[in-house]
C-alpha cells in the first residue's frame, strides 16, 4: 500500500482538530502576553505557523508524492534556504539565544520554568519531520499541548500573577508523554517492523539520486557533509558501488550462515544509514531483495520518549548541534518514574503483540556507520535536565525489561545483524584516499585471516588465563581468566571472526570467566560513540569494573591552576592567598575528575555503577592499523574498525546475549563454549540480573600494546604478541603492515 494512502485515514480523522489548533495558534499573534514568557510563546507559535505552511506545501505539491519522487519544482537554493530556516534556531551560531538551550531558557524564563518550556519547545521541533511525513496526528497533539500550557499562563495573567504554578506545567507535560505513548511508542515499534511505512525507502529507491535535491525530501538537517557524500557517491564507478553493497549485504547473509540460522524464514531487514549514502543503499536493497528480504528504512527518533541518550538508530542527517543533543539527552527526567516506566512497558508489549507477525519476519538490522568527525567535547550544563539516582535505576530497569519483551517477539537466536563503516569528508583532505583504503580493509582475504587467527586460537586454548600489558606510557596490566576446556579437539574458547556480521574482519574473541579476571585497562586515546576519551582508566576485580576515570576535563583544572598562580603572584608572599589558590586548584582538579567519571559513566558504563567484562578479543587487522597511521586518523576511527587494531575489552553483556544456548561453531568444527559468564548465567534464575543492555568496546592500539601472553596451567608461557609484534608461529605475516605503519610514522616524524 502507498505510504500516503496508509496515513490518509488517520489524517482525515484528526483534520478538524488539527485545523482548530492551528487557527488558535495563529490568533496568538495578536494577543497581549505577560513578560518574560510572552516572548517565548510568540517565538514558538511563529515556529508552529511555519510548520503549518510546510505541511500545506507538502500535502498540496506532493513533495514526497508523485512530483516529489520525480523531482520538485523548488530549486536547490530554495530547498537549502528552507532547510536552514527550519534548523537555524539550534545551529551553534544561534543556539546561545535559543529557547531550546536550557541555559538561555533559564536565564530569560527563570529556573524551573526555563527547563520545562525548553523541553516543550524541543518536543515541538519534532514537527519538522512530522510535516515532511504528513503525520498530522503528531503535529496536532503537540499543538494541543502547547495551547494547554499557554492557557495556564493566560489564566495566571488574568489573575494578576506572573506565571502559573510550576507543578501545573509539569503535570501537563507528564500526562502528554504518558497519555500519548500509545501514539509515539507504538509508531516507533511499527516503523521498525513494517515495510509499508516506506517514506525513507521511497526516497532511496525512487528519487533521482543524481539530483541532490533529493536530500531535502527527508526533512532532516542537511549539512555540507551530506552534499559532499552524495556527490562523491555519484562520482564512483558502478563496480565500486556494487562491491560496497555486496560486502555489506553478504556480511548479513553470512551471519545467518555462520550461526546456523534460517534466513529463508525471514522477510524483512532493517537498513540504517546516514544521508548521502543512498546510491550504495539502493544497490544494497536490490541485493537484499534477491535474498527475499524487503527493506525497512526508519528515521532516527525525534521525540524524547523514543530518543536514545547514546547514539542514533535508523537513518539520519548530520546533527545540527551536538551540544543541543547533549543538553536534551536526559529530558526523560521530567517524567520518568515508577508509573511511567510500567506505562511505557505496557505500551511496548502491546505494540509488539499488535505487530507480532512483522516482528517474526524481521531478520535484524544492517547498519552503515560513518566516521571522521572531531571528537565532541560537551559542556555539562547545570540547567539541563538530569536523571536522579532513582530515575537512573528505573531507566536501566526499563532497558533490561524492554529487551526481554523484544526477545519474546524477535528471539536473539533467530536474527542476526551486520555493521560496516565508511569515512565522512570531515576526515580531512585525504577523504577520497581514506575511503578507497576503507573499501580495501572491508574486503580483505577471508581465508588468509581465518588461517592466521586459527593459529592464535590454538595457542590460547592451551591457556588458563591471558596476560595483557601496555608500553610507552600505556599502564595496562590485565589478567583475563578463560573457561576450562574438557576436550580441546571438540571445544574452543575463542570465536574465529572474519567478514560476516562485524565488518571488517580481524579478531578472535571470547567471553571470559569473571572470577580471577582483574587489573587495570588504560588507553591514552580512544573513540567511543561520538566522544574521544583521553587517558581512560578502568579497574577490574573479579571481572567487574570497580573504578573508572578519564582525563577529558583536565584542562579545566590546568586553567584553574594557571589563574590561581597569577592571583598568588599578584599578592606577593601572602600565605593565606597561596592557601586559597591551592584550595581552588584542588577544587578544579576534583571537579575535572568528577566530570570525567560522569562522562565515562554515561557513555561507556551506560549509567551503570558497575559492569562485567563481557568480552576479551585480540584484533589482527594490522592493515587497518597501517592505514590509520599513514593518514593519522587513529583517533577518528569507529570502534568497529579500531577494535580490530589491537586487543579490546568490552564491558557489559557478552557477545552472545539472549543466544547463549544456541551452539556456535568455528570453521574447524569446534564448538565455542565460552558463551556465558557468571552474570549471564543468572538468566536461568533471575533474568533481571543477567543483562545490562549494553556492550561497549575499548581497544588498546598496537602502538600502546606491550605483550600478550597465554599462561598454561603449569605456569609456562606462550607469547602471542611481544612489544606490539606478533611472535606466535603462523602469525608473523601480520607484522608486515605494522612495519609499514612504523616506517610511515617515522617518515612523518622526519618531515
Amino acid at each position: 500500500m502507498d505510504y500516503r494512502i496508509l496515513l490518509q485515514e488517520e489524517n482525515d480523522a484528526v483534520r478538524e482538530r488539527y485545523e482548530l489548533s492551528m487557527e488558535r495558534i495563529r490568533s496568538m499573534d495578536t494577543e497581549e502576553m505577560g513578560l518574560p514568557y510572552g516572548c517565548y510563546f510568540k517565538k514558538v507559535s511563529a515556529f508552529i505557523r511555519g510548520i503549518e505552511r510546510l505541511a500545506k506545501r507538502v500535502e498540496e505539491t506532493g513533495l514526497n508524492g508523485e512530483e516529489g519522487l520525480e523531482g520538485t519544482s523548488l530549486t536547490l537554493e530554495a530547498l537549502q534556504e528552507e532547510n536552514y530556516a527550519l534548523y537555524k534556531d539550534i545551529l551553534p551560531e544561534n543556539y546561545r539565544e535559543s529557547f531550546a538551550n536550557p541555559d538561555y531558557a533559564v536565564e530569560v524564563l527563570g529556573d524551573g520554568y526555563g527547563q520545562l518550556l525548553s523541553f516543550l519547545y524541543t518536543e515541538i521541533r519534532a514537527d519538522i519531520v512530522y510535516a515532511f511525513e504528513m503525520r498530522l496526528m503528531n503535529i496536532t497533539i503537540l499543538n494541543e499541548l502547547f495551547l494547554e500550557v499557554y492557557n495556564l499562563f493566560a489564566q495566571a495573567w488574568e489573575e494578576g500573577k506572573n506565571a502559573p504554578l510550576e507543578q501545573l506545567i509539569k503535570d501537563s507535560l507528564y500526562w502528554f508523554v504518558s497519555d500519548y505513548a500509545e501514539v509515539t511508542v507504538d509508531w516507533r515499534i511499527r516503523e521498525g517492523l513494517d515495510p509499508a511505512l516506506s517514506f525513507g525507502t521511497d526516497i532511496v529507491m525512487k528519487r533521482d539520486l543524481t539530483d541532490l535535491r533529493y536530500l531535502y525530501a527527508y526533512g532532516e538537517y542537511v549539512s555540507e557533509t551530506e552534499i559532499k557524500l552524495a556527490s562523491f557517491m555519484n562520482s564512483l564507478p558502478q563496480e565500486t558501488i556494487d562491491q560496497m553493497a555486496s560486502t555489506y549485504t553478504e556480511g548479513f547473509r553470512k551471519g545467518f550462515q555462520v550461526m546456523g540460522r534460517d534466513l529463508k524464514k525471514k522477510r524483512t531487514v532493517v537498513v540504517e544509514f546516514q544521508l548521502g549514502f543512498e546510491r550504495m543503499i539502493r544497490r544494497a536493497v536490490e541485493y537484499f531483495r534477491e535474498m527475499g528480504l524487503e527493506p525497512i528504512c526508519y528515521r532516527a527518533a525525534v521525540e524524547s520518549v523514543n530518543r536514545r541518550a547514546n547514539g542514533r538508530r535508523g537513518y539520519y542527517g548530520t546533527s545540527p548541534n551536538k551540544q543541543y543533543d547533549y543538553d536534551h539527552r536526559y529530558d526523560s527526567a521530567l517524567y520518568m518514574g515508577n508509573a511511567f516506566k510500567e506505562r511505557k512497558l505496557a505500551v511496548l508489549r502491546s505494540a509488539y503483540e499488535t505487530y507480532r507477525k512483522e516482528a517474526a519476519w524481521c531478520a535484524g538490522p544492517a547498519l552503515v556507520e560513518t566516521f571522521g568527525e572531531e571528537g565532541f567535547a560537551p559542556e555539562n550544563k547545570k540547567s539541563a535536565l538530569a536523571l536522579n539516582a532513582h530515575q537512573e535505576a528505573l531507566t536501566l530497569a526499563y532497558a533490561n525489561e524492554s529487551r526481554q519483551i523484544v526477545n519474546q517477539y524477535m528471539p536473539g537466536d533467530e536474527t542476526s545483524f551486520t555493521i560496516i563503516a565508511f569515512p565522512k569528508p570531515e576526515i580531512g583532505p585525504d577523504f577520497e584516499a581514506v575511503f578507497s583504503e576503507t573499501i580495501r580493509i572491508n574486503t580483505l582475504d577471508y581465508e588468509k585471516y581465518q588461517k592466521i587467527q586459527q593459529c592464535i586460537i590454538q595457542a590460547l586454548d592451551e591457556a588458563g588465563y591471558v596476560l595483557i600489558t601496555g608500553r610507552d606510557g600505556n599502564e595496562t596490566s590485565m589478567k583475563v581468566a578463560l573457561h576450562p576446556l574438557r576436550d580441546r579437539k571438540k571445544e574452543t574458547n575463542f570465536e574465529n571472526c572474519v567478514s560476516d556480521v562485524n565488518i571488517p574482519l580481524g579478531e578472535v574473541f571470547t567471553s571470559p570467566i569473571l572470577k580471577g579476571t582483574e587489573g587495570l585497562l588504560h588507553v591514552k586515546n580512544v573513540y567511543v560513540e561520538d566522544y574521544q576519551f583521553r587517558n581512560l582508566r578502568m579497574v577490574f576485580k573479579d571481572g567487574k569494573v570497580t573504578e573508572y576515570s578519564c582525563g577529558n576535563f583536565e584542562d579545566m583544572g590546568e586553567a584553574g591552576a594557571a589563574g590561581n598562580d597569577k592571583s598568588a603572584e599578584a599578592v606577593g608572599n601572602d600565605k593565606d592567598a597561596g592557601a586559597a589558590g591551592n584550595d581552588k586548584d584542588a577544587g578544579a582538579a576534583g571537579d575535572a575528575r568528577r566530570q570525567g567519571q560522569a562522562l565515562v559513566k554515561q557513555v561507556i558504563m551506560r549509567n551503570h555503577d558497575w559492569l562485567p567484562l563481557g568480552e576479551f578479543a585480540i584484533g589482527t587487522n594490522t592493515t587497518a592499523y597501517a592505514v590509520a597511521r599513514r593518514f593519522s586518523i587513529g583517533d577518528k576511527l569507529p570502534i568497529l574498525i579500531a577494535e580490530k587494531m589491537g586487543p579490546h575489552f568490552a564491558v557489559g553483556d557478552t557477545c552472545y546475549s539472549f543466544a547463549e544456548d544456541s551452539p556456535m561453531y568455528n570453521p574447524d568444527g569446534r564448538e565455542v563454549i565460552a558463551r556465558d559468564n557468571e552474570i549471564s548465567l543468572l538468566r536461568k534464575t533471575d533474568m533481571s540480573k543477567a543483562y545490562f543492555s549494553c556492550h561497549t568496546d575499548i581497544t588498546i592500539p598496537y602502538s600502546e600494546l606491550g605483550d600478550i601472553k597465554a599462561v598454561r596451567a603449569d605456569g609456562s608461557l606462550i607469547d602471542i604478541i611481544r612489544q606490539g609484534r606478533f611472535v606466535l608461529e603462523g602469525t608473523e605475516e601480520l607484522n608486515e603492515a605494522l612495519d609499514e605503519a612504523d616506517d610511515g610514522a617515522a617518515g612523518l616524524d622526519c618531515e
